[in-house]
């Protein structure tokens, strides 16, 4: 495999020098591995942290910014960042009115970030924390006990992000990021298999007529496999499992979210196929975003994220956001 890389020790390393040389808005802390807005902590903000493996770019790092993370902890590819990582930017981004860790449903993460926030209440500082497991293909994986935390992520760290720059308490943020998961179901399809730095190779074995049903964000094994579909076929199976058990209400957030390796030319037109499911299942659609926000490596593929919004996390998803992943309304 071709990879644009020097050698795959340094992958990680180098490419936090190539986000902080990009944004200077940002402290990044290469030998710590840490990613904090440079302006932290805000005076009287609820701090804001999220972190994991790295291969998902532009999770976490680059939605570190105004209006949604203070800081995020990025472990080496696909492996969970350490307890001292997350309790470094735990401290870096506490100003006196606590710390909300937004933490992805695999197993590394979980107990790392339940160490790191004891650490951080060992100094003083309250913590909570708010767990996502949105993705209703698997009940258990090679990662995870339970629900795999996949697309909700991007939509609890905005929504928390906004609400806490506002200024709201630590109690309040940590609900209503909870209650963005609580309404959130994702569903992802593989086209072909990621590959690490360190293997070189496919992570696992696709063969070229078929695609992996459910599968997770690296590339832990989904539901099924069958012969390759279409896009309308595959958007018809993502929307039965999510819409089965999405909560019910109004409109929602939609997610089309690439994997790394497909074409925006390919993710608009699966969209397309999505939208119009969606409007034949009397589901309104109030907002929309369609791009690799949530990625594994270069695997080809897509996932769909719906998310339940009533008007107050319609106004946060609108809120302003100022990060190198996503930025609107400044």
């Amino acid at each position: 495999m071709k990879m644009l890389i020097n050698v795959p020790e340094t992958v990680v390393s180098d490419a936090l020098r190539g986000l902080a040389a990009a944004h200077p808005e940002l402290t990044v802390d290469v030998q710590n591995r840490l990613v904090v807005r440079r302006d932290a902590p805000v005076a009287d903000k609820v701090g804001v942290v999220s972190g994991g493996g790295s291969g998902h770019e532009p999770l976490h790092g680059g939605y570190v910014g105004m209006g949604m993370l203070d800081a995020a902890c990025p472990g080496e590819v696909f492996t969970s960042p350490v307890p001292d990582q997350m309790a470094r930017a735990t401290a870096a981004v506490h100003s006196g009115a606590g710390v909300l860790h937004i933490v992805k449903n695999y197993t590394g993460d979980v107990l790392n970030f339940k160490l790191a926030a004891e650490l951080a209440e060992d100094e003083g500082i309250d913590v909570r924390q708010v767990l996502v497991d949105d993705d209703v293909a698997v009940t258990d994986s090679t990662h995870t006990a339970g629900r795999r935390g996949t697309g909700a992520t991007l939509f609890v760290e905005k929504v928390a992000g906004a609400l806490a720059e506002a200024g709201a308490p630590l109690d309040r943020v940590a609900a209503t990021a909870r209650k963005v998961n609580e309404c959130s179901r994702s569903f992802g399809v593989a086209l072909s298999a990621c590959t690490t730095p360190a293997k070189g190779s496919p992570t696992f074995d696709l063969p070229p007529g078929e695609l992996e049903l459910g599968v997770g964000i690296h590339g832990e094994p989904g539901r099924e496999r069958r012969g390759m579909m279409t896009a309308q076929e595959i958007a018809d199976v993502a929307l039965d499992a999510i819409l089965e058990d999405l909560p019910p209400g109004g409109p929602v957030l939609l997610l089309v979210n690439g994997m790394g390796g497909t074409p925006l030319l390919e993710l608009y037109g699966f969209s397309s196929h999505v939208q119009r499911i969606l409007g034949q299942r009397h589901v309104g659609v109030a907002r929309t975003l369609v791009g690799n926000y949530v990625t594994s490596l270069d695997m080809a593929g897509a996932s769909v994220t719906l998310c339940r919004a009533d008007e107050e996390l319609l106004r946060l998803w609108d809120a302003p956001v100022r990060t190198p992943g996503l930025r609107w309304g400044c």
